[in-house]
């Protein structure tokens, strides 16, 4: 988990962010877990697609979450947004407050639900041959 700056406000979170231009989903997650919590990780399933609307008229976020294996704490810096990362047991995570109800929902599937391989995803035509 990582502590961040949202709106002024220092909230928990799951490493998160947005998949760039010809990345894949699998590389986003790679990237966005090094940079944001400074470790380094092995996806090895993906949870599930999460959407969220936090308010009528609001943009809806549409949240992949995977499980990973932590491989090794990587000597970088953090993304500025990011106080700091921790390692939380389940019942920590629970009884914190989050912004998002999406964090309590990956976190509980994480124990209920079993992990799609990642296989599942497709990359194949993220990079288009010239014609």
């Amino acid at each position: 988990m990582v502590k961040e700056w949202q709106d002024g406000q220092l909230v928990l979170n799951q490493p998160a962010g947005h998949i760039e231009n010809n990345e894949s989903a699998i590389e986003a997650v790679v990237r966005e877990t090094r940079e944001e919590s400074g470790w380094r990780v092995k996806p090895i399933g993906l949870l599930g697609l999460y959407s969220f609307t936090p308010f009528e008229g609001a943009d809806t976020y549409h949240r992949l979450c995977f499980m990973c294996e932590a491989l090794e704490e990587a000597s970088q810096e953090l993304d500025p947004d990011i106080e700091s990362s921790h390692w939380l047991t389940h019942e920590e995570i629970m009884s914190l407050p989050h912004r998002s109800p999406l964090i309590k929902a990956c976190i509980e599937d994480s124990l209920l639900n079993p992990i799609i391989p990642l296989s599942f995803l497709s990359d194949q035509f993220l990079h288009p041959v010239s014609p």
